[in-house]
């Protein structure tokens, strides 16, 4: 059973530089000239703090979208699911996260080819939230 994290009701506000220029490789320069705005990742990351949760991926499923295992995602249960999103939903008890499909037919599909994709019943899926962002980081923080 995954263990769901609810953002605090009152977050810091701590804002970082965010760049006008966009950055394909290199650094862009630190220079005050170049910043746009500040950026609040609460804000930028949770549209609604009431219904949104944080819980980690397990496991290599979704690996070819990016979402590894351990990497945080960022979920609201009061989001609408659509055809394409990342949802997380329970099957026979089972929570998982995939990209639902509606059409041509209800599935969740993983995005890795070693896993099949499950065609649920439609009156027994439940879906418990959209995958919003989700973090990966990309240097082990010790």
């Amino acid at each position: 059973m995954p263990r769901f994290i609810t953002p605090t009701s009152t977050p810091e506000t701590q804002t970082a530089p965010l760049y006008t220029e966009c950055c394909p490789a290199g650094f862009p320069s630190p220079a005050a000239d170049y910043t746009e705005a500040e950026l609040d990742l609460n804000d930028y990351c949770i549209r609604r703090r009431s219904s949104t949760y944080f819980v980690r991926a397990l496991g290599d499923s979704m690996n070819d979208l990016g979402l590894h295992s351990g990497d945080l995602m960022i979920v609201d249960k009061a989001e609408r699911a659509m055809h394409g999103d990342i949802v997380i939903a329970e099957i026979d008890g089972e929570f998982t996260v995939k990209r639902l499909l509606l059409t041509p037919q209800l599935a969740l599909q993983p995005m890795n080819p070693a896993y099949p994709t499950l065609y649920p019943d439609p009156e027994h899926l439940q879906v418990f939230g959209v995958v919003m962002p989700f973090i990966h980081k990309t240097r082990n923080a010790g």
